[in-house]
């Protein structure tokens, strides 16, 4: 039995039969004889994947011991293909020293599962050892992978940030650019490209008129994106309304379509009839699954379409559940995003953002800590064009965190958004110097090492951090930002930001330690200087050289005797409540206007009483005591009481 056993094995190892319906036969019928026959399982789990039956593959290795162990790729692609990709990303791992395709296998999955980083690091250790047959396919799975990188918010991990002449010379990678661009929001830079692979898809001869339209349909429904966020509304409903939806064979992408298309379409403009249209479209099967923050804009749309349905209390409760099911404070963005329109249904469609902020302000009381909301009112404050209170929002909540001291809350408090809102605001009130201190309190958070879910910060914010340590002009601060620029260049020796910070650090500390190399990349000084007209600047009065002792004392002596300009003083403008009202514009107003008339030096009084009343009133005067003038403290009763008696019991 067993040497039986033996020879169909290895007739099974052998076989070279095409059909893989005779393979599954062949090694069900060994399986049945042997059951521990790790070479038939493996036949038959190869056949199963063959035949698209994941599940079925998946099955075998699960119950299989030791197969598992021995196909490490084969384990890996039924784990990706049942949409596992996490699990297949450490099978593809613990085999990753078997070969090119594991490796492969690994980026896939390590794509799938989201992280785009890992992914992004596998194809760029693929690509620097080429092999012939696979450099096109590197290079369209790299550029899908860093337009990923830029929605993620990972740009800086990106091996391209523009699109180069031989990306748009595929219609593949032309698209990956196209997403690439829209994902760093040139939106215009990616119309063109996803035009130019448009052009370059019709234009193929080698592909069916199918094939051809199942290409083109995802590049029309990204046109449809792009041309909405532009604003050109009735060009994204036009194309739109071409899109054969049923011919989308991703039900992923099916799905965006039919969103996209209730956005453009101004037939929609009933939210009754939208939200009923929006869940109406397809859900994706478990292996089509959208990537996250696909996923969180999606749910975004339907909490809003369920606002503008008057669903208030829905949105409120279900935003509610996602809120209290994370920890406070969350950095998450279906977290946060859930935070702002939890706050929105509270609002109940405030008219105003004052009485949204009456409504809303009430919701810190019960979560304190809550980014989201925090960052709904900053923003509601800065409409209403109170800054002070949004900068003592912020500073409170980041003073909380401080106290706390949890790992975790410090990582929200040194979040680079955070720290960009608050240094927004410190700026919107002049305030540079509160500005810098928290950069650079970011930066020394981020510089030593702590315990921490979050990976190392962006690159922007250390840009940011070390430049404002530069211009304080403090040699402490200059050290510090010379070791931030240090840790920038030594993670990628190409970046001119950390280059220039370095220059500029050294410099100042120690100019003698700055390397050839770095020296290279700044510009020459003629470069810098082309533009200036040295003769210009030296008939405009550019001294030449030094000056003497000689040179000094004669300007100062030509100074003395050069007749002095009159100085005008600056004319103060007032408002216009202020102004008379026979105000004439450029016409010098009267400088005593705000006097009585009598009392302003030019005024003449007309006729000879006024003349008289004039010489009395002058301080200082001669008056004289006529006919009929009374002093003040002799003045009399009104003529109408004169001589009247009170009457018995009456009043006066």
């Amino acid at each position: 039995m067993a040497a039986s056993t033996k020879s169909l094995s290895s007739l099974l190892a052998q076989a070279s039969i095409d059909d893989h319906e005779e393979i599954l036969k062949a090694a069900n019928a060994a399986v049945k004889k042997n059951k521990s026959d790790v070479d038939a399982h493996h036949a038959k789990a190869i056949a199963l994947l063959h035949l698209d039956r994941y599940e079925d593959a998946l099955e075998v290795f699960e119950h299989t011991q030791g197969l598992q162990e021995k196909a490490r790729f084969e384990y890996a692609y039924a784990l990706y293909k049942t949409g596992n990709a996490a699990k297949a990303v450490k099978a593809a791992e613990a085999g990753s020293d078997r070969g090119r395709g594991i490796k492969h296998m690994l980026a896939q999955a390590a794509y799938r599962s989201e992280n785009f980083a890992q992914a992004a690091k596998v194809y760029k250790e693929l690509a620097n050892q080429p092999v012939e047959d696979e450099e096109y396919d590197i290079r369209i799975n790299s550029g899908a992978t860093d337009a990923q990188l830029e929605w993620t918010g990972q740009g800086e991990l990106a091996q391209k940030k523009k699109p180069t002449r031989e990306d748009l010379e595929v219609f593949e990678t032309a698209f990956n650019a196209a997403c690439g661009s829209i994902a760093r929001g040139e939106l215009a830079q990616g119309e063109v490209c996803l035009k130019r692979a448009k052009d370059l898809c019709s234009a193929l001869s080698d592909m069916s008129d199918e094939e051809k339209q199942a290409e083109l349909l995802p590049i029309t429904v990204q046109q449809v994106y792009v041309l909405t966020q532009l604003g050109k509304i009735d060009q994204a409903e036009e194309l739109a309304n071409g899109i054969p939806f049923a011919d989308i064979k991703e039900l992923s992408t099916r799905y965006i379509a039919q969103v996209n298309s209730i956005a453009a379409s101004k037939k929609h403009s009933n939210p009754y009839l939208s939200h009923r249209l929006f869940h109406s479209s397809p859900k994706p099967p478990v292996t089509d699954q959208h990537f996250s923050f696909q996923s969180n804009i999606l749910r975004q749309d339907e909490y809003v379409i369920s606002l503008l349905s008057q669903k208030v209390a829905g949105v409120a409760s279900s935003t509610e559940k996602v809120i209290s099911a994370a920890p406070t404070p969350s950095l998450a963005p279906v977290v946060n995003m859930a935070a702002v329109l939890n706050a929105a249904a509270h609002a109940r469609n405030a008219e105003t953002e004052k009485s949204a902020l009456k409504e809303i302000v009430p919701l810190l009381e019960k979560r304190p800590n809550d980014v989201g909301l925090i960052l709904t009112i900053t923003h509601l404050y800065v409409i209403t064009s109170n800054y002070a209170a949004a900068t003592h929002l912020l500073e409170s909540f980041f003073k909380r965190l401080e106290q706390s001291g949890s790992a975790s809350d410090l990582d929200v408090r040194f979040a680079p958004g955070l720290i960009a809102s608050l240094v927004s605001l410190y700026a919107q009130q002049g305030r540079p110097g509160a500005a810098k201190s928290e950069l650079a309190k970011a930066a020394e958070y981020w510089r030593k090492p702590h315990k921490s879910k979050t990976e190392a910060p962006s690159k922007a914010l250390m840009v940011a951090a070390g430049t404002a340590l530069l211009d304080t002009h403090n040699p402490e601060n200059v050290k510090a930002a010379g070791e931030i620029f240090k840790s920038l260049y030594d993670q990628d020796n190409e970046d001119r930001a950390a280059i220039a910070g370095l220059v500029a650090a050294y410099s100042i500390t120690d100019p003698s330690s700055i390397p050839d190399d770095l020296l290279s990349y700044l510009p020459e000084a003629s470069r810098l200087i082309a533009d200036v007209d040295v003769a210009a600047l030296e008939k405009a009065g550019v001294p030449l050289g030094k000056p003497t002792t000689t040179d000094i004392a004669a300007a100062a002596r030509k100074r003395s005797i050069a007749p002095s300009k009159p100085v005008h003083a600056r004319t103060r403008r007032l408002c216009k409540a202020r102004m008379p009202k026979e105000y004439v514009e450029g016409k010098k107003m009267d400088s005593e206007r705000w006097l009585p008339m009598r009392d302003r030096s030019y005024y003449r009084p007309k006729g000879r009483k006024g003349k008289k009343r004039m010489e009395g009133l002058t301080q200082g005067g001669v008056v004289s005591e006529e006919k009929g003038s009374t002093p003040l403290q002799e003045r009399k009763a009104p003529k109408d009481q004169k001589g009247k008696k009170k009457a018995k019991g009456g009043k006066w």
